[in-house]
């Protein structure tokens, strides 16, 4: 089987999330209403003077990831999070993708866990203009409270795919063979899929199956209806 491309995982409604667009720059300086201490790291307090809860760290992130998910990306991102150093808390992940590599983006994912779990601190995602395919596999990676996107962003959910083009030739018997390594490749492909898709909405207003379902069709999520079903915590 040829490589597969843009894996990528859906949800909806966040009960309680908040549009936080209308957040000032000057208000990275206030700290929280009502002498409340902040949950973790600074805040952001919201105009009307309420504890909106929004980490000031996603206005100057720490790693900025561009362009589409391939083996130099995952190095960018492993450069840039060894450059900070491990006593930067929280760290915010800014990703801006059009897809790229499934199993690399399992593997960023990974990466981003790992750095989690070896460190004990907050990682935030922040998703920026475009968050397709296989960048939805990376944005699973991070707890739903740590998931953040601006106003403008789309995501674009949709399962596994194959490109591989299959001439049977010869005894039946070999032929047989290779069809059963193709069947399997693709099994292991879907048992992938949704894994990653499970991860996804874990705690948000979509079930399993519907995510699968619409992502057979590829699954375009404006950033209102993201945070409406409960994919991401806010909107920046």
């Amino acid at each position: 089987m040829g490589p597969q491309k843009d894996q990528a995982a859906a949800p909806q409604s966040q009960k309680g999330g908040r549009d936080l667009s209308h957040e000032k720059t000057k208000a990275l300086k206030r700290g929280p209403a009502r002498g409340r201490p902040a949950p973790e790291g600074d805040m952001v307090g919201g105009a009307d003077g309420e504890d909106d809860g929004l980490p000031a760290a996603l206005f100057a992130p720490q790693i900025r990831l561009l362009g589409d998910i391939d083996k130099a990306l995952v190095e960018s991102f492993q450069d840039q999070l060894k450059r900070i150093g491990e006593t930067v808390d929280p760290v915010v992940i800014e990703l801006t993708t059009l897809g790229g590599d499934a199993e690399l983006s399992r593997r960023l994912a990974l990466e981003v866990r790992l750095a989690r779990r070896r460190t004990d601190r907050r990682l935030i995602f922040l998703g920026k203009t475009a968050v397709y395919s296989a960048g939805v596999t990376v944005m699973a990676a991070f707890p739903r409270k740590d998931r953040y996107i601006t106003r403008d962003t789309v995501l674009l959910i949709h399962g596994r795919r194959m490109d591989k083009p299959v001439h049977f030739t010869g005894p039946l018997k070999a032929q047989a063979q290779v069809a059963r390594e193709i069947l399997a490749q693709i099994e292991v492909g879907l048992a992938l899929e949704r894994e990653g898709f499970a991860e996804l909405v874990e705690g948000a207003d979509v079930g399993l199956d519907e995510v699968v379902e619409r992502a057979a069709n590829n699954w375009y999520v404006p950033a209102e209806e993201a945070l409406r079903r409960g994919l991401v915590a806010a909107l920046v």
